[in-house]
């Protein structure tokens, strides 16, 4: 078992590196004493937090218990996550739903308000520069979070296009919520912990709903969403009153709820078969190849209108070349670039996630593979330091998801 855990953390760890090093490359930090912290850095650390960097932030990869461990205890009990590195930004304006809608392919329009979704931020060619989850808090004004490593693409990107939609005389501005932190609380305690430090109730919120609410007497951003697969929540609080809201949210739950790191998220993820942007997603990567093709609005899918739509519209019609799908393997877990052949050694595809899933005790991974290759129970090799194991395409998510939705 401390081999497994071992092995599990080196892995994570080593994926974790990879996918910030082009990041750090990007943003050119030159040294560790450049990191950015969160305002819970000095409360990770008191915690027994051990910092690794990740997209030029210093973030706690996991505390004194566990990766698996703690992977296990957020779907048995909860974990409360600082996500603050990660960038949340509004949208307001009568404009700014059409604005949105020429960067991304969800039915922005459409959304009613206090509501969102998972969209994707597309290039001229189709690709996915980011993606991110996207609120309409009312007809003027939407709230977005995107990535820590994006951030500085997509700002630019944001701003790119802004100038030239309001020199058209499009009403729409930003403001980017540097001023707030933002903690991700998950697992079957999530609802019932956070509902001691609000009386707003919480039953009434349903998974991909947001309200703003009085959360231990500050005004939060709650959103019901999360990226482990279980229920759960993020919650955008002013800086000034992240600590407290942490240590409250630690102290109702008795225990139950432990901080969680980088970690424990990467291999709750990849239970879930969820994307992280820089490993199953890039810019060569359509959504449709990604398997994100449910979140093209169906509106959307009829009118285009947004970056790369041609490409994306034709795959639609005619299928993509290659798709995203799951894996169950034997032997070492598959990383990140292992190749994927068929039973007669062809090359067929690429690892791009993979790990040991401390829930099912078991190899998991996603990867691309060529169109036809795609279907649940075909049997593949991946090649793992240049030696062939048996693997087999396998439906995701690979731990059943427990979101919050209306029961009829």
């Amino acid at each position: 078992m401390r081999g497994s855990l071992w092995q599990l953390g080196q892995s994570i760890t080593r994926r974790l590196a990879q996918a910030d090093k082009n990041v750090v490359a990007r943003r050119h930090f030159a040294s560790e004493a450049e990191l950015k912290k969160t305002v819970l850095y000095d409360f990770h650390v008191a915690n027994g937090g051990k910092m690794v960097p990740f997209a030029g932030w210093s973030m706690p990869i996991q505390y004194k218990d566990s990766i698996m461990d703690s992977t296990v205890n957020c779907r048995q009990n909860g974990g409360l996550f600082d996500v603050s590195h990660m960038c949340g930004l509004s949208l307001k304006g009568k404009d700014c739903a059409s604005f949105l809608e020429k960067l991304v392919i969800a039915d922005v329009a459409g959304l009613a308000p206090g509501t969102g979704t998972l969209t994707v931020f597309t290039n001229e060619k189709g690709g996915a520069i980011d993606d991110s989850v996207i609120t309409k808090v009312k007809d003027d004004h939407i709230y977005l979070v995107v990535n820590a490593g994006c951030r500085d693409k997509d700002l630019a990107h944001i701003e790119e296009h802004m100038k030239a939609f309001k020199a058209k005389g499009g009403d729409v501005s930003w403001h980017i919520h540097d001023e707030r932190s933002l903690l991700a609380l998950q697992g079957p305690l999530a609802a019932p912990v956070l509902q001691h430090l609000t009386k707003d109730d919480l039953s009434k919120l349903y998974f991909g709903e947001f309200r703003i609410l009085d959360i231990n007497g500050a005004t939060c951003y709650l959103t019901r969403t999360g990226y482990t697969g279980e229920d759960g929540f993020e919650i955008s609080v002013p800086s000034e009153n992240a600590v407290d809201l942490a240590k409250a949210i630690l102290e109702k739950s008795e225990g139950k709820v432990r901080l969680t790191g980088l970690g424990a998220r990467d291999s709750l993820r990849l239970e879930a078969g969820l994307c992280l942007y820089g490993n199953d997603m890039e810019q060569h990567i359509t959504p449709v190849e990604a398997g994100l093709t449910w979140a093209i609005g169906k509106r959307r899918r009829a009118e285009g209108g947004f970056l790369g739509a041609e490409v994306i519209l034709k795959q639609l019609a005619d299928g993509p070349s290659i798709r995203r799908v799951g894996f169950i393997s034997t032997g070492p877990p598959p990383r990140s670039h292992s190749e994927i052949q068929d039973e007669k050694g062809d090359n067929t595809g690429e690892i791009t996630s993979g790990g040991f899933s401390p829930c099912l005790k078991k190899n998991i991974a996603m990867g691309y593979v060529k169109s036809g290759l795609h279907k649940a129970g075909t049997k593949a090799k991946i090649l793992v330091r240049e030696k062939a194991y048996d693997g087999v395409v396998t439906k995701m998510p690979f731990v059943p998801t427990k979101y919050y939705k209306p029961s009829s």
